[in-house]
């Protein structure tokens, strides 16, 4: 008897109408509808989240169900914040940065670095709005790596960073919660300790490399004199901002920005004075960031 072979096509991925803010950094995604997409749409959306690193989408209609709804078709969502409460008790995964209630993020940042496996990626929406201001910049921490000099990539390829939440979240979670924070993937956040990770991250999916450190909880570099670490992370900082390695978005009522957490900064201007501001957002788990030198161990056993 011969065999046959099942000789049917696979399903031709789908191909999104995205429209790039830069070369390889940043686009607006069009025709989706987040809250009714296929299977294979959600899954194209993912694809170029790792592609463009952040991404827009206009005229959406999600709500608090919905928007975690999206977040687990994407990933997993972890709850709101290790230190912060979610939104409330039917929708802990959602963070709510509400202006009045000192809900700001105007400091250079990635998401949640001060913990071992900082999150994959965010999803926010936009709720109440000023009438002017209150973009959010994006910096691209791949392109800041790959333009560095090539000997300060490899110095910064041999660092560690110290990152530290007690800054930002320490009185809050002493204070406001009584020392009794979140879980989070299994750990109840009582204390805030800092985490090393390496200068330069190795893309889990993609194997690019970025600039790992922010100014919003990287507090030191680990193997140098404490003039050394100030003047290298203010070298790191100012060469991640260069404007050529920014988006801007300018929001409206609607919009859903997505953004590659393990490659990307971000800062929300604060500049509406008393207007209120009020942005939801959820995270998707993330893993242990890896630097080069791990990686080249591994692949040399």
């Amino acid at each position: 008897m011969t065999a046959t072979l099942d000789t049917a096509p696979s399903p031709t991925p789908e191909v999104l109408d995205v429209d790039p803010l830069g070369p390889g950094f940043g686009a607006v995604v069009r025709g989706v509808d987040l809250a009714a997409a296929s299977d294979a749409t959600v899954a194209a959306v993912r694809r170029a989240l790792t592609d463009h690193k952040v991404l827009f989408f206009r005229d959406q209609e999600l709500d608090p169900d919905s928007q975690i709804a999206l977040g687990n078709r994407l990933g997993r969502l972890t709850a709101s914040h290790p230190v912060v409460p979610g939104l409330d008790e039917a929708h802990a995964e959602i963070y709510a940065l509400d202006s009045a209630d000192n809900g700001f993020a105007d400091v250079w940042h990635t998401d949640v670095t001060f913990v071992r496996r900082p999150p994959l990626g965010s999803i926010l929406r936009a709720v109440t709005l000023p009438p002017s201001g209150g973009d959010t910049n994006w910096a691209d921490l791949e392109l800041a790596y790959a333009s560095l000099s090539p000997a300060v990539r490899e110095l910064a390829d041999q660092l560690t960073a110290v990152h530290d939440g007690t800054r930002e979240f320490g009185y809050y979670l002493a204070q406001r919660r009584q020392g009794e924070g979140n879980l989070w993937e299994g750990e109840r956040y009582r204390l805030l300790e800092p985490v090393e990770h390496p200068v330069v991250r190795v893309h889990p999916e993609t194997g690019r490399r970025s600039l790992f450190v922010n100014p919003g909880f990287t507090s030191h570099l680990l193997g140098v004199s404490d003039a050394e670490s100030r003047h290298l992370l203010d070298l790191f900082y100012a060469h991640i901002t260069k404007p050529e390695h920014i988006v801007r978005h300018r929001w409206r009522l609607g919009d859903v920005a997505m953004w590659d957490n393990r490659s990307t900064v971000h800062y929300a201007n604060r500049d509406y004075g008393d207007q209120r501001r009020v942005m939801h957002r959820v995270t998707l788990r993330g893993d242990e960031p890896i630097g080069p030198g791990r990686l080249e161990t591994a692949t040399t056993r």
